[in-house]
């Protein structure tokens, strides 16, 4: 049995640790109002983007001459998962669940024949895939020194994917993130970006307007998939940075309710073992006194 010391030691230990958690549940909490804002402020311009594409996409893909990006190369032998995580841990299963999602669509592709690489943004998602995937990994991209996302960072991801597919790396391209639902409930997403999804999968179902576009629609067409795939990105990142603090302040809210549940626990043993050392050596003086 642990001696009074050792469990005066441990109480203060685990109220350290409550502090720590506590701390980092604050600053989670004070984060997560400005990226909620940000994604949120994203939903709309990323989906009115992919209905434009979608529109302007549909009466130019079955056109020859049509944009790869839009249609595809022609076959789906090789696919990118571009899975995009945090940098930092302790925020409960957000990473641990993009990754599985990757992991269960990597195994499904091989599975029916298809060959799989990947491109990580974050070091938690290269952490988890590198002992199951760590040859398919193509390269890790560090977010981990940039203080406030912009569409630069999204455009900087955007720029390697294009350059990856002009240079025949892949044929079909896939982003995995979380959206973020609530502080609870985050969403593991994986949304494809190249070819461009049909229009059924991205415009909404209701009758659509009929545009007239100037220039033609060939001559938007490239440099509109183009930003529309940093869009998306961009929109990844925002989600996630929202997802990652909405998970971290429930996982050190959980760990703080813990950590006060076990230094009561420690405290009841505690007093228990020391009454008990008490009545001891009170026992031992009686019976001394009574012996003499």
């Amino acid at each position: 049995m642990a001696s009074l010391k050792d469990m005066r030691n441990r109480i203060a230990s685990v109220k350290a640790t409550r502090k720590i958690t506590k701390a980092m549940q604050m600053v989670a909490a004070a984060k997560l109002r400005r990226a909620q804002e940000a994604a949120l402020a994203a939903r709309p311009y990323a989906q009115r983007m992919a209905g434009v594409l979608a529109n302007v996409g549909a009466s130019v893909a079955n056109r020859s001459g049509a944009p790869a990006l839009l249609v595809g190369t022609g076959k789906d032998e090789v696919h990118l998962l571009v899975v995009m995580t945090a940098e930092r841990g302790l925020c409960g299963g957000f990473n641990s669940n993009i990754a599985r999602l990757a992991r269960q669509d990597a195994g499904r592709l091989v599975g029916s024949g298809k060959s799989v690489k990947f491109l990580v943004v974050g070091r938690k998602g290269a952490d988890a895939l590198r002992r199951e995937w760590g040859r398919n990994i193509l390269e890790r991209i560090d977010l981990k020194g940039v203080r406030q996302l912009g569409l630069a960072n999204g455009q900087a991801i955007a720029n390697r994917i294009l350059a990856l597919f002009q240079a025949g790396e892949f044929d079909v391209c896939t982003l995995y993130f979380s959206e973020f639902k609530s502080v609870i409930a985050q969403k593991p997403t994986g949304l494809q970006l190249i070819p461009v999804q049909s229009p059924d999968a991205v415009a909404p179902a209701k009758p659509q307007a009929t545009y007239e576009y100037e220039p033609g629609e060939e001559e938007l067409l490239q440099p509109l998939i183009e930003r529309n795939i940093a869009t998306q990105i961009f929109r990844g990142l925002l989600e996630n940075a929202a997802s990652e603090q909405g998970a971290r302040m429930s996982a050190m809210d959980n760990a703080t309710r813990n950590a006060g549940d076990m230094i009561n626990k420690l405290t009841i043993r505690y007093n228990r073992q020391r009454q008990a050392n008490i009545t001891k050596e009170l026992i031992e003086i009686i019976s001394g006194a009574e012996a003499l």
